[in-house]
């Protein structure tokens, strides 16, 4: 066996509100960790995964974090073999980016394994094809921030065109997971396929309100702006509890709340710590209430996408 690397990568809140598909920002906790092995002969070999219930294929051929490895290796034109040990340290569907954290982190492993090959922001189209095999769509909206960190914008999917964004310093995100099942594949196809142009302008006046504000620092502009018309109404259905833990973290002081990814988890938006803490507390009480289990995650806006672990 040769030389072996340990890195993680973060959950991240795709949509945002009013972003659906066009935007995502990444979180300091939870994540994903792998550690990446260097073999001797060729092929992809998953060795472990762990934290993931059992749920997870070990079939290099059928798992995201090998098949994105596969990709970038073809792309180099390598036939360097490499262990996999995944340590899932997030809930699997529960609209935090999983599969996102797990292609993310093992292509930028592997990237800095061998030197580094590729940059940083040339890694984005095989972590894509990672979400292409999860959920049928290679889109960017998680793997983009994951990879790039803090907020990110994707004005274009052809050509791919990825706009990393400022963010307020003293913007908390706060994230709830309750323990109930969506499944992603449902939550798109409850989706209209067409939108009235009068929610189309507001959808579209929130977004660029939201960029705005958060290139200015305007923390009552984000406020604001942190509005969905056109799918938070239609998947709140799927999620038991949602109208009550959204208007108890508005209550407790949040800018803004609303559905990460495609749920269940929700997340909620703060100026400081303090308030993005109350805010989680505000939260747990109402599932507390609908006796649901759930996990509360508080951070900064993660301003760092994967790091290699010593």
């Amino acid at each position: 066996m040769g030389k072996s690397i340990k890195a993680f990568a973060p959950a991240t809140a795709a949509n945002v509100a009013c972003g659906f598909d066009v935007l995502g920002f990444a979180v300091e906790n939870p994540g994903d960790e792998v550690t990446l092995t260097l073999k001797d002969e060729p092929g992809i070999i998953i060795k472990s995964i762990t934290g993931d219930e059992g749920k997870l294929p070990l079939d290099a051929e059928k798992n995201t974090v090998s098949l994105v490895i596969q990709e970038y290796l073809n792309h180099i034109g390598s036939n360097q073999g490499v262990e996999i040990e995944l340590r899932k340290l997030m809930p699997l569907k529960s609209g935090l980016g999983s599969s996102a954290a797990s292609s993310v982190v093992g292509v930028y492993a592997l990237n800095k394994l061998l030197g580094s090959p590729l940059k940083d922001e040339e890694l984005l189209p095989f972590a894509m094809e990672g979400e292409r095999l999860a959920c049928g769509s290679a889109h960017a909206d998680n793997v983009a921030p994951a990879l790039l960190g803090g907020f990110v914008l994707i004005r274009s999917y052809e050509p791919l065109d990825v706009i990393q964004l400022p963010t307020p310093d003293d913007l908390y995100a706060t994230i709830i997971h309750p323990h109930v099942e969506v499944k992603t594949k449902d939550a798109r196809n409850i989706l209209r396929k067409e939108v009235e142009l009068s929610k189309a302008i507001q959808q579209w006046g929130n977004l660029a309100g939201l960029i705005a504000g958060l290139m200015k620092s305007d923390y009552d502009l984000i406020g604001r702006s942190l509005q969905d018309v056109i799918v938070e109404p239609v998947r709140a259905l799927l999620i038991p509890g949602f109208d009550e833990a959204k208007q108890a973290a508005l209550d407790a002081g949040a800018l803004g709340s609303s559905i990460s990814g495609s749920g269940p988890s929700i997340f909620a938006l703060s100026k400081g710590a303090e308030t993005a803490s109350k805010v989680g507390q505000a939260m747990k009480e109402v599932y507390q209430k609908w006796e649901i289990e759930s996990e509360v995650y508080i951070s900064k806006v993660s301003q760092q996408g994967p790091r290699i672990i010593e």
